[in-house]
């Protein structure tokens, strides 16, 4: 059954889960910080209050300085901690975020993205949750907290001042709820257009040959004008909308703070004599009201700026739920290292059957190999050959039927097992940007001497003397400066010094000319005289004849 796609919301919280006590704690002390300036609001009231109407029974200026001093460097200090904290936890949460989806694409095989489109999320788009985290959870908590305390001592010192902050104060978020279904739509697009774009700068970069040869390099730059254009209209909404939202910001709080002033100043005047519990309005008070107000309006603005960083983040998380829950598995197990599953290295398969999406099904003969046997797998291209290979590896899961290896049926529990067994000649070898030494020894604790042998066992030894640097010449992850033969050639020798008992060729000459293909045939069957069971699919008949049994999928179509 397919799992259910995730909500933005709940896609969000997981990603945020594994620091989610970090991000809590460094919200707090943001928190924290900004009730701090209360402290020092009031000393500042105290001190000017002091200058205008001395009291000798109050406190003294040097000290009020010095507090003042002391409370501002704790606060900036708290503030720069918080604000570390929150960076170093949204730069954790985002690399398990991406570690989890390149996970899941690399066992998706062809239900992932496409890798323009998954470069694009995993490396640009997901840092869109990274403001989410540094600013939009810290202004949620201040938003929730400091505004209360605010109303709170106006009401102590003036009822009036305290209906003119609860009148002003929740219209703002109010609007922004307003306003947050179209800021997250505009996001949303505006996303979605950016993936377009780099798929289309992937697609035509990869097909760059073919239109200069076409002569259709202007159709090309016409394509990216357009999709240009249509990028900078979507984030011209999403800035529009922006820019709207923070000038209604503005104007509540200027209104709000242009009240607490007008009523502050003519009551300082006597021209108001209503607003406190009895006595009149002080000048300390008074002074203390006017730098309560903006700080009472800040942390509202704070929440509307980081409004649009929400709205951008839930359009990222709902890309990103979207695209794993596309994702299924395509392989068997979790394609983690294992210790290597026990048992004899026998194959059996019955009632097997696979379908691409959108493709026929594939239905494959059963199949028993013995331990040590050779085996090739011949047909036309298209009858299966490669499918075949694949599901006896667990790197595709059968649409029926089922596989046998070691006496035990072949499922999650046991696929990475059994491929810590498993040597893969693959069709299109991939290699690490390291040294030839390095790409054979790959996994393995294998030491120079087992290396010497598994490169002399698969004929390795004259083309390691013919390249710069022997076995230390690097070589890239394509494989530059090796042919074809001699790149099949180090994945037999790999396979040789990982003492993989199953080796699994998939078209080993293909595309070889005929004295190169005797290489690596000699290669594998180095191997399977060192006791290896091997299994070839191949269209290569001289190949075929040298195996013990043939196994013919023409016959099935």
């Amino acid at each position: 059954m397919d799992r259910p796609e995730p909500s933005p919301e709940d896609r969000l919280r997981q990603i945020e889960r594994p620091v989610r006590r970090r991000v809590l704690t460094a919200s707090v002390a943001a928190t924290l910080a900004s009730l701090v300036w209360l402290l020092q609001a009031w000393l500042v009231a105290e001190l000017l209050a002091s200058f205008v109407t001395p009291d000798p029974d109050g406190p003294a200026p040097a000290g009020l300085v010095a507090a003042f001093v002391v409370l501002g460097m704790a606060r900036i200090a708290i503030n720069a901690v918080a604000e570390g904290s929150l960076v170093r936890a949204a730069e954790d949460a985002l690399e398990s975020a991406r570690s989890g989806l390149i996970g899941k694409a690399a066992l998706a095989g062809g239900d992932a993205l496409p890798s323009a489109d998954l470069a694009s999320l995993a490396a640009e788009r997901l840092d869109a949750v990274a403001p989410w985290m540094t600013r939009y959870r810290p202004a949620t908590l201040r938003m929730a907290v400091v505004p209360p305390v605010i109303l709170l001592l106006a009401a102590v010192t003036s009822w009036a001042a305290a209906l003119i902050l609860l009148v002003a104060g929740p219209l703002i978020p109010l609007f922004m709820a307003l306003i947050g279904m179209a800021a997250r739509e505009a996001s949303e697009r505006q996303m979605r257009e950016i993936g377009s774009m780099n798929t289309l700068l992937a697609e035509r970069i990869r097909a760059m040959p073919d239109m200069i040869l076409l002569d259709a390099t202007g159709n090309v730059v016409a394509d990216f004008a357009r999709a240009a254009e249509r990028l900078r209209a979507r984030t011209m909404a999403v800035l529009r909308i922006a820019f709207l939202s923070s000038a209604v910001l503005e104007l509540f709080a200027a209104l709000g703070v242009a009240m607490m002033a007008v009523l502050v100043g003519f009551s300082l005047l006597g021209e108001i004599r209503f607003g406190t519990w009895g006595a009149p309005l002080g000048l300390g008070e008074g002074i203390f009201l006017l730098l309560l107000a903006p700080e009472f309006f800040q942390p509202l603005r704070d929440f509307a700026a980081a409004w649009h960083d929400r709205a951008a983040a839930l359009a990222v998380a709902g890309e990103l739920a979207a695209a794993e829950t596309g994702m299924h598995a395509g392989i068997l197990g979790q394609g983690g290292a294992a210790a290597p599953l026990p048992g004899p290295a026998t194959i059996r398969t019955h009632g097997l059957a696979w379908a691409p999406q959108g493709g026929r099904t594939l239905d494959l003969p059963d199949v028993e190999i013995a331990a040590g046997q050779s085996v090739a797998v011949t047909g036309p291209s298209g009858s299966g050959k490669s499918t075949l290979l694949a599901l006896l590896a667990g790197l595709l899961r059968p649409g029926e039927g089922w596989v046998e290896v070691a006496g035990i049926p072949l499922d999650e529990a046991v696929a990475d097992a059994w491929r810590a067994r498993i040597g893969w000649v693959g069709q299109a070898p991939h290699f690490l940007n390291a040294t030839l030494q390095a790409n054979v020894v790959l996994g393995t604790r294998a030491d120079a001497a087992r290396f010497s042998a598994a490169a002399g066992e698969a004929g390795l030894v004259e083309a390691m003397a013919a390249m710069p640097d022997g076995e230390r010449t690097r070589l890239g992850e394509l494989g530059q400066g090796v042919s074809g033969g001699e790149a099949r050639r180090i994945l037999v020798a790999r396979a040789l010094c990982k003492g993989a008992d199953v080796i699994l060729a998939d078209e080993p000459t293909a595309d070889l000319d005929a004295a190169t293909a005797a290489q690596v045939t000699d290669a594998l069957l180095a191997a399977h005289r060192a006791g290896a069971t091997l299994v070839v699919a191949t269209h290569d008949l001289a190949l075929a004849e040298r195996m013990h049994q043939r196994i013919d999928l023409e016959a099935r179509q």
